[in-house]
């Protein structure tokens, strides 16, 4: 799979934990920046991390900005972005399983480098389950999420 992967300067110290957590599983890596520390606005990387998901350069996307709820707050507005913070292996995983969480949300200044390895390892692993014979509940919901996206345009 591809990943998008995008941060500002609060993220930028896990960036390459991430990088190593995305190639250890197998993955590619697809980096929008930032490349430094220098202060930055997340909603640019944001953006390009959403960018490539819609244009289907990408599968899925990882942001980490400071807290990880501004990224989200941003990525969420983009049509067909579903995105959320997770700092727990569980929401990581379930989130992609139940809601077709398509970009991983992470705080940089909330959660450390061991922690930033098993979410990406659990929300890389896991699979939509709405596609599946028993996950009808599961399509119906993400079904009425993407209603709700479509009117609000």
């Amino acid at each position: 799979m591809k990943i998008a992967l995008g941060c500002d300067h609060g993220g930028f110290p896990l960036k390459q934990v991430v990088i190593d957590a995305v190639q250890s599983a197998g993955h590619e890596v697809i980096d929008v920046g930032t490349f430094s520390a220098d202060a930055v606005d997340f909603p640019d990387f944001t953006k390009k991390v959403g960018e490539k998901i819609q244009s289907n350069e990408a599968e899925r996307g990882i942001l980490i900005c400071g807290s990880g709820i501004g990224a989200a707050i941003a990525a969420n507005k983009m049509k067909g972005i579903y995105a959320s913070i997770c700092h727990d292996t569980y929401s990581a995983a379930q989130g992609v399983a139940h809601d077709a969480m398509n970009v991983l949300c992470l705080g940089g200044r909330v959660i450390g480098p061991e922690l930033v390895k098993v979410l990406v390892s659990a929300f890389l692993s896991a699979r939509y389950l709405g596609n599946d014979k028993d996950g009808e509940r599961f399509s119906r919901r993400v079904g009425k999420i993407k209603k709700m996206e479509d009117e609000s345009q």
